[in-house]
């Protein structure tokens, strides 16, 4: 990862399904590398049970919009061959590229099978609720319109440990499926929500299997030399057995070597559950940042109630921060989807302020924020204000950082700088009233003049003969103070 780099998560769930997101990516690929974005996750590319699926109701891995299945060549995002003009074109500025890997189901079934399955309490998967008896379940796999291209594996009820519906009655449950070492992930290897957590929906794939196995990693060597990705983003990693994901990310890193970047999505806010799997992966991977997304959702809900010193506590950012990928908003927590916890508007700045100017993590830019949430009930974008703080995050905010967290709605940081971006910044957050911060930028910049680069003070702020500030915020804002007048160039060049 490159030193202040960015992630973007280039979509939202509403994205309109025209099928033109492939050549818009495209398209956009020099100025995300204007705005500083050195890496972009894209939405799941592959087959899903029809052009309106976001990506996450997954069909065929093998299908990236290139054969006529599910009433459709392309995906809700393009064809193969714009996946992969898409992917040349931000290479070509130096932007690496994260696959959103779905391998914990598969959707849409082509036939449906007999076999034998119990009910299990939805609130404890590990009771079973039901004798085993034959039920009828849509778990056949033959892609009829790939005929074995790339891969002449076939799924059936074997591979899978679970499913939801039964089409024989039309009766909904969780069915654990029976048979000769069948049976959900052990508890130790899957999180412990709702007694075991292996089965979350569709056809629950079955990573006990070794064909399975075996066909997941022919899979994604296929997919990494067929596309030319830099990383994959794992979706639900709490829900697949996890022996089976460090097998995979050892596997993938054997072959493509230790610089292929893994991010998992291990949804918790709990610091010690996210802990305990990267000690079980033995930090082999990158997670989401979910306790730190939690707070900033609390502290955007609760205004001048919530102790912004508080606001690193129980995160990844602040205990574990090589492993943490530091985001404010994703398509799950959006308003309306499975995981809603969106941070409010006016908290967003600062939210921002938070993941980009700081010195821990790997931020990622949320699509919807920088460039608005479609749908029914659409959200404005943020562009305007998120580009004035990549602008400070990638010409400025290097070096040693100083906390100053000494009042629950006024804290502030400092960036000093290092020997390539000698300038370094102030950073003021207030959920209250407004307020300022003395803090210390050192005695190199002393009669130096310092401006606001959000545009919130028009005040200037002259640093004095021992290098401190009397830095400025407005209630319930941010403000980022820099030396006025400093061009990219200029703070490049000056050592």
């Amino acid at each position: 990862m490159k030193e202040n780099g960015i992630m973007m998560q280039y979509f939202e769930w509403h994205l309109e399904a025209d099928g033109k997101h492939w050549e818009r990516l495209k398209a956009d690929a020099e100025h995300l590398s204007k705005m500083g974005v050195t890496g972009v996750w894209i939405p799941p590319c592959f087959k899903a049970t029809g052009i309106n699926d976001v990506g996450y109701g997954i069909y065929d891995l093998y299908d990236l919009g290139e054969f006529d299945q599910k009433d459709a060549i392309r995906t809700k995002y393009g064809t193969k061959k714009e996946l992969k003009a898409a992917v040349d074109e931000l290479h070509k500025y130096d932007i690496q590229v994260y696959a959103d890997i779905v391998l914990n189901h598969k959707a849409g079934a082509d036939e449906t099978e007999r076999f034998m399955a119990s009910e299990v309490n939805p609130d404890d998967r590990n009771q079973t609720i039901s004798e085993p008896y034959e039920i009828e379940g849509w778990t056949k796999f033959t892609f009829p319109g790939r005929k074995g291209t790339y891969s002449d594996f076939q799924w059936s009820w074997v591979h899978f440990s679970g499913i939801d519906y039964n089409q024989e009655n039309g009766k909904k449950a969780i069915y654990r499926i029976e048979g000769e070492n069948k049976g959900w992930a052990n508890d130790d290897k899957v999180n412990n929500e709702y007694g075991n957590y292996d089965y979350l929906m569709y056809a629950d794939i079955d990573y006990a299997h070794p064909g399975v196995i075996e066909e997941t990693k022919k899979w994604a060597k296929w997919f990494i030399e067929e596309t030319g990705v830099d990383g994959f983003r794992l979706d639900a990693v709490k829900h697949i057995n996890e022996n089976f994901i460090y097998d995979l990310v050892k596997t993938i890193r054997n072959e493509f070597g230790e610089q292929f970047f893994v991010v998992g999505e291990y949804w918790d806010s709990a610091y010690e559950s996210v802990e305990g799997y990267l000690e079980d992966q033995d930090f082999n991977l990158a997670l989401v940042d979910v306790g730190l997304h939690t707070n900033l959702e609390q502290a955007s809900k609760s205004g001048n109630e919530y102790d912004l010193c508080q606001l690193f506590d129980a995160t990844l950012m602040k205990k574990n921060s090589s492993y943490s990928v530091t985001f404010v908003d994703n398509h799950d927590s959006q308003p309306g989807q499975s995981l809603e916890s969106f941070v409010e508007s006016w908290f967003k700045p600062l939210a921002y302020g938070v993941i980009l100017l700081r010195a821990e993590g790997y931020p990622c830019l949320f699509y919807g924020d920088y460039y608005g949430i479609q749908g029914e009930n659409p959200i404005a974008p943020q562009q305007e204000m998120i580009d004035k703080l990549l602008y400070i995050r990638t010409h400025h905010a290097y070096g040693e950082q100083v906390d100053y967290f000494d009042h629950p709605n006024c804290i502030g940081w400092t960036r000093l700088g290092n020997e390539q971006h000698p300038y370094g910044c102030a950073v003021v957050l207030s959920n209250g009233e407004a307020g300022y911060k003395e803090m210390q930028m050192g005695k190199q910049h002393a009669g130096e003049t310092f401006a606001d680069y959000t545009g919130n003070h028009e005040e200037k702020v002259v640093i004095d003969e021992n290098g401190n500030g009397h830095f400025l915020v407005q209630a319930g804002s941010i403000s980022v103070w820099a030396k006025e007048g400093v061009k990219p160039e200029e703070a490049a060049e000056e050592k």
